[in-house]
């Protein structure tokens, strides 16, 4: 029996904003300093919860692109307990410290859905949400004071190779404006490794007029995942 998180294709993400805060390690200076881009954002609700804080927000997914929203929003739905049931197969495996549960954890991904919905819907949403994938993104250069990609870039290693993550993170750091910063999480693959050729890549980061930090995450979840990394693109 393999002992990791089994997945075929990219997973609709979906997840709220405290996980953000959470697993970014944002504080409010973070937050409030300019325009924020959440990146393969899927139906998570964290732009939808931060525009409700007077923050910023933008999100950009492919699957924004598409024109039956309503089908792809059930479709997660019904992810989401694909996804519960291949968790609990490995609950073992996991920390559950933050969600408490396997039920919890799924109602917070049902619950994260509903608000996106919903904001999605909306007519301030008309106006947040971008279609466009990496690693192109539809974004003028020095856009964005913080960029934020999460349970994307490393977690399907095997899907996109060492070239595809470093133009997608160069890509990541051209609409960040000086000063501002992009922040990815988590460092694992979905295999739960280490994403081997991470030095390279922190190399070409630094050679593009980046900062790169691997610090603490705050959200305990995947196994030995305790890490996101921090670009900070300097002025």
């Amino acid at each position: 029996m393999n002992q990791h998180y089994e997945q075929i294709g990219v997973a609709m993400t979906c997840r709220g904003y405290d996980e953000y805060v959470r697993m970014f390690d944002l504080n409010e200076e973070d937050l409030q300093a300019g325009k924020v881009l959440d990146v393969a954002s899927g139906g998570s609700s964290f732009t939808a919860e931060a525009r409700r804080r007077g923050i910023e927000a933008f999100a950009v997914d492919p699957r924004y692109q598409q024109p039956d929203a309503e089908q792809w929003i059930a479709e997660a739905l019904e992810e989401i307990g694909v996804s519960t049931a291949k968790l609990a197969k490995l609950d073992s495996s996991f920390d559950w410290s933050y969600y408490g549960s396997l039920e919890r954890h799924r109602a917070g991904r049902e619950s994260s859905l509903e608000l996106f919905a919903n904001h999605l819907r909306s007519n301030e949403g008309k106006n947040c949400y971008f279609g466009g994938a990496l690693p192109q993104l539809p974004f003028a250069s020095s856009t964005f004071s913080l960029v934020t990609c999460s349970h994307f870039l490393f977690l399907y290693a095997e899907q996109f190779g060492f070239e595809f993550h470093k133009q997608a993170i160069l890509e990541l750091m051209r609409v960040c404006k000086p000063g501002g910063q992009v922040r990815i999480y988590p460092l694992l693959s979905l295999k739960w490794d280490r994403f081997e050729a991470l030095n390279e890549l922190i190399t070409a980061i630094e050679g593009a007029g980046g900062k790169a930090d691997r610090l603490p995450s705050q959200l305990p979840f995947i196994p030995g995942s305790t890490e996101f990394l921090r670009i900070t693109i300097l002025e």
